[in-house]
């Protein structure tokens, strides 16, 4: 859905090769993730520029902000595009760092890998409380492609909620309210400062 579809079905090898991969790629971005952001030493504009690192290597920043923006896309101008992505970043990196402060010793237990096709596949996992701790595991799901030997995350689903679907109607919503990609620009400036206080 936000990438290109392929038709074409993966064959056991290369799906297998595709789950291998998908897999190792969300079990290493948990680990730098929480190496990185976890840190109650670290200040957060360190927490800040350390996320906005990993999300610009491991996330399809312009892919996954050009789908949620959807058919605005086409009605924005350059300048508008250029920097909705700049904001949309910036929105997406303040509130994973702000999430990441209330870390308590969760662990990201992948549960089975799926392809979708040759070159995406969604990687199941469940968010873990630490031993002593109640509460059910929260269900993860992360849509994954690849090109090449790289790998990106495409979008996040948690508890049946996706990221990009949800922004895609907020975004949706802010353009029809205000009557133009101007006016989201405006909301996202204002939503941005707030969160990022400088």
């Amino acid at each position: 859905m936000i990438a290109a579809v392929f038709f074409a079905s993966a064959p056991g090898a290369q799906a297998d090769e595709l789950e291998d991969g998908a897999r190792a790629f969300i079990h290493a971005l948990e680990k730098e993730a929480v190496a990185s952001l976890t840190d109650p030493e670290k200040p957060r504009p360190d927490r800040v520029a350390a996320f906005r690192r990993l999300f610009e290597e491991k996330f399809a920043v312009e892919t996954i902000g050009r789908w949620v923006l959807g058919r605005n896309w086409r009605r924005a101008s350059e300048e508008e595009q250029k920097e909705f992505l700049g904001l949309f970043e910036d929105l997406m990196v303040v509130m994973y760092v702000d999430r990441f402060e209330n870390y308590a010793g969760e662990k990201l237990k992948i549960v089975k890998t799926t392809p979708v096709d040759e070159n995406r596949a969604t990687v199941h996992t469940e968010i873990v409380r630490p031993d002593g701790v109640d509460g059910k595991p929260i269900s993860v799901l992360w849509r994954v492609g690849r090109q090449g030997d790289i790998y990106k995350v495409l979008d996040v689903v948690v508890e049946g909620a996706s990221m990009s679907i949800t922004l895609q109607k907020e975004f949706a919503s802010i353009v029809k309210n205000t009557g133009s990609v101007a006016g989201l620009l405006v909301e996202l400036r204002k939503k941005t400062a707030e969160l990022n206080p400088s």
